[in-house]
């Protein structure tokens, strides 16, 4: 009899706590740098459907060959309902002359799913979606690239590779939260090599400081004789005599951004093993360590032969923005990096 009371009483504590939180929310659907475009057909097959189509599908920087920024699925507002609803990244585009006086973008989190950011396009007609976009390039691309860059962000500071936190922790005074299979490494003076040795999408990681005493040091030219200097001498290549060096003839990219509220300089491009067929995309950060008067920069690189890259570079991407340097230990893995206009 005790037995059953005791059964009763466990049961009416989970109905409770189940009334007492409320429905639970679906997780969203869909994979990373895909989303879903609802507009009428007639708009879609127009000149604005045109444009935000090349928005959204404008190449990734700094890849080898050309990919888009995000693979588009259509709907039409009739068809939008169910699963489609789930989606992570949804575009809705609003035309009407008689609602609507110019253009505008807003956003909502989770309206109909967990993890899921729907941007809404509001505009009085399809001119004026072309005069915006023309004017603010990839703004509905980068809109969701950042969405799922915060994704990844979020995702690493819930799971990373203790190999490669300690050993910068210790050997650098830095923090950085690298993808969780990065197991491999190397740590040397002042040069840390880490890699999830994969055989399809191999993604490496390394991390090196050097004194800070040019004032020309954040800049592209400076960065990469720094960089080739230094990946030279500390990443020989499989034959005698090969090296990684950088691909200087399709240029590189070099973009100042804010991170943590400091100073960062992006620095984008391709690289190559001199003596050997391998290459791939990079992308460092460099940041300016003021307390010991050193430059940290810490780079992502790919080897996907025969594959698309996008994903993986931007995973490791993810991971630069979680580097943290002394002072900054206490805080946030990374601040949410900005998304454009407002919320609902």
């Amino acid at each position: 009899m005790k037995t059953h009371l005791f059964i009763a009483s466990l049961l009416l504590l989970v109905l409770l706590g189940a009334c007492s939180s409320g429905p639970v929310m679906t997780q969203a659907t869909g994979l990373a740098y895909e989303v879903i475009v609802v507009m009428d057909q007639k708009d879609w097959k127009g000149e604005a459907g045109e444009i935000i189509k090349a928005d959204l599908e404008s190449p990734v920087p700094g890849l080898p060959q050309s990919e888009p920024s995000l693979k588009i699925t259509y709907a039409q507002p009739k068809d939008f309902n169910g699963l489609l609803k789930l989606v992570r990244n949804i575009l809705i585009v609003k035309i009407n002359p008689s609602t609507y006086t110019k253009v505008s973008l807003s956003y909502e989190n989770n309206p109909w799913a967990k993890g899921q950011v729907v941007l809404t396009l509001k505009a009085p007609d399809a001119q004026s979606i072309v005069e915006y976009l023309t004017a603010n390039k990839n703004k509905l691309a980068n809109f969701f690239v950042e969405a799922e860059m915060n994704r990844a962000i979020a995702q690493l500071e819930k799971n990373y590779s203790s190999v490669v936190m300690e050993h910068l922790k210790k050997d650098f005074d830095v923090m950085l939260n690298a993808p969780e299979n990065m197991t491999y490494y190397k740590d040397t003076t002042n040069f840390f090599w880490a890699s999830n040795n994969a055989n399809t999408g191999r993604t490496d990681l390394v991390v090196y400081t050097f004194p800070y005493t040019d004032p020309d040091t954040f800049t592209a030219d400076y960065l990469v004789a720094k960089r080739d200097s230094v990946l030279k001498a500390n990443l020989p290549g499989a034959f005698p005599g090969s090296y990684m060096a950088t691909e200087t003839l399709g240029g590189v990219h070099y973009e100042p951004i804010t991170v943590n509220g400091k100073y960062c300089g992006v620095l984008r491009g391709l690289w190559k093993m001199r003596g050997d067929m391998m290459g791939g995309p990079f992308v460092s950060h460099i940041r300016l360590d003021e307390k010991n008067n050193r430059v940290v920069v810490a780079e992502g690189f790919v080897f996907a032969p025969e594959t698309s890259k996008r994903n993986f570079i931007r995973r490791i991407e993810a991971a630069l923005y979680t580097l943290r340097l002394p002072g900054e230990f206490d805080k946030p893995v990374s601040d949410p990096l900005d998304v454009p206009e407002q919320k609902k």
